[in-house]
């Protein structure tokens, strides 16, 4: 983003109805969207980033947003999804390999192991793919159910389990020099 505020970023042709029905959907969604955006992303900035460049997507195509609580939901959870798989992609393209080095095996407090975990856990979500990254963080950390999740991304509940599944099996591979944790299921 810009650094402007949202206000100064929308069309100026925005017609009435429209700024008013973005201003409901704000209202109605901003504090559900901001919950599953800061789970995706790892700063309270980059969250707010993520929520303000959808809200700009939907001023920029009003009409496209479907009516119906569950359904604008929907939308805009897949919009911001969507926004961020393609950050995830741009950084990815960016940076082939991976710089970061599994942390000592001795943390000296529990303080810094909290620390050196989470930064663990963000680093093995940044690996999976965009689509199981956004299952897992969704069900697992957000709580949906199997088929919410499936409503919201528009798949089936098979595919949501087999992301789930998959998921939870590259992270336990990606995450075994942190815990040395095997899985010898394969």
């Amino acid at each position: 983003m810009n650094g402007l505020p949202i206000a100064t970023a929308l069309p100026a042709t925005l017609p009435q109805s429209a700024a008013a029905r973005l201003a409901t959907l704000f209202d109605a969604h901003h504090e559900r969207l901001y919950r599953l955006a800061r789970r995706l992303v790892p700063t309270a900035d980059d969250a707010l980033d993520l929520v303000q460049e959808t809200f700009l997507k939907a001023a920029r195509a009003p009409g496209s947003i479907p009516s119906g609580f569950a359904d604008e939901e929907a939308w805009l959870v897949r919009v911001l999804v969507n926004i961020q798989r393609d950050r995830w992609r741009k950084s990815l393209v960016r940076r082939r390999h991976d710089t970061e080095t599994p942390a000592s095996s001795g943390p000296a407090s529990d303080t810094e192991a909290a620390l050196v975990a989470r930064a663990a856990v963000w680093t093995a979500l940044d690996r999976l793919p965009p689509r199981r990254r956004a299952i897992i963080v969704m069900h697992e950390l957000e709580g949906l159910t199997v088929n919410d999740v499936a409503s919201v991304l528009g798949i089936t509940a098979i595919t949501v389990r087999w992301h789930l599944s998959r998921g939870r099996r590259d992270l336990a591979r990606i995450l075994e020099p942190y815990v040395g944790v095997t899985d010898d299921r394969d």
